[in-house]
């Protein structure tokens, strides 16, 4: 593939070849950027957020893992290690397009692959651009940090539970039930 000498765009990102081998791709500020597939551990604990989410989200919404989506509208592609999206947000969403802005609630699952700044960045951009809780799951502390676009950052630990405002009634969900594999 030859080099490319300006910002790819969504169009010339979906005209690529899918990924093999392990690895998938994502589209950050107009570079392709490779992704390899996670080890158990990081599927596992995307697995347990998605059931815990799936049994007090809004009937009609969406959880999923790996969800697709445009944070920025030409030149990012990302996906979340969970997303979840409101029914109203759903309703909106185009099914033959990428969710348009970031998911109500991104959920990263720590790697050793992600860097301080790459994350921070992706944290920023999420809560810009419509999420409203940005997690970052770590398994070596059996942590979640949850951040909002007011800035507002807590970190939840082993033995607590995290409450779901986005979600009805008194939601919770405790945090050692991430971590269980």
């Amino acid at each position: 593939m030859a080099a490319l000498t300006h910002l790819m765009s969504v169009e010339e990102f979906r005209k690529l070849p899918k990924g093999g081998g392990g690895v998938s791709y994502e589209l950050h500020h107009g570079e392709l950027v490779t992704v390899t597939r996670p080890k158990l551990k990081h599927s596992l604990i995307q697995h347990n957020v998605l059931h815990l989410f799936e049994k007090l989200a809004e009937p009609g919404s969406w959880v999923l893992i790996e969800m697709a989506f445009r944070p920025l509208p030409e030149h990012e592609i990302w996906a979340a290690d969970v997303g979840y999206l409101s029914k109203e947000r759903r309703l909106q969403a185009d099914p033959d397009d990428n969710v348009r802005g970031a998911p109500d609630i991104v959920v990263e699952v720590l790697s050793p692959s992600n860097t301080a700044a790459e994350l921070y960045d992706r944290e920023q951009i999420c809560l810009a651009n419509g999420t409203k809780e940005f997690w970052v799951a770590d398994s070596d502390r059996r942590q979640v940090k949850v951040t909002t676009p007011d800035g507002r950052t807590v970190t939840w630990r082993s033995g607590q539970e995290i409450p779901l405002s986005l979600f009805a009634g008194d939601a919770r969900i405790k945090v050692d039930d991430i971590f269980r594999y």
